[in-house]
């Protein structure tokens, strides 16, 4: 297991997670990581595909390992991640659905719920996630089934 120090993360999200990005990537800083914000840059209203393809591809082309995306209910921003062959976007609102994402989907982009967690609860979701290690084994096969060829 990588410590954050040593990891590269990429966030974006949209006006409605805007102050809960802010706050992810400060704990991401403090801990040592290396981040990237691909915006949004305020609370004014916004298009989260308009961040979240930049975020992806910059993940997909291995600019940075993980990225976390973050909008009011996470399904919009989630689903246009996942449209990008080579990530795979989970959505989580509570700590275990984190860690299986790791273990069993080998997630490598977080999506976070802004208006339906606290703050704490997110850093939380945050810490579980980069501290979880992908399984392999039988999780492998069905991983690498999940984009198109």
């Amino acid at each position: 297991m990588k410590e954050l120090s040593e990891m590269k993360i990429a966030l974006a999200s949209d006006h409605a997670g805007y102050a809960l990005k802010q706050q992810v990537e400060q704990f991401l800083k403090e801990n040592g990581a290396t981040t990237k914000d691909f915006g949004c840059y305020s609370s004014e209203s916004c298009d989260y595909p308009d961040y979240a393809h930049p975020l992806a591809t910059a993940v997909e082309n291995g600019e940075y390992e993980y990225g976390i995306v973050i909008c009011s209910t996470g399904n919009g921003i989630c689903m246009t991640a996942n449209k990008h062959q080579g990530i795979r976007a989970a959505l989580c609102w509570e700590t275990k659905l984190a860690e299986l994402a790791r273990q069993h989907n080998n997630a490598n982009v977080l999506g976070l719920p802004a208006n339906y967690i606290s703050a704490s609860l997110a850093l939380d979701i945050v810490r579980i996630f980069f501290r979880t290690d992908f399984e392999g084994g039988r999780h492998e096969r069905r991983v690498n089934k999940i984009a198109l060829k």
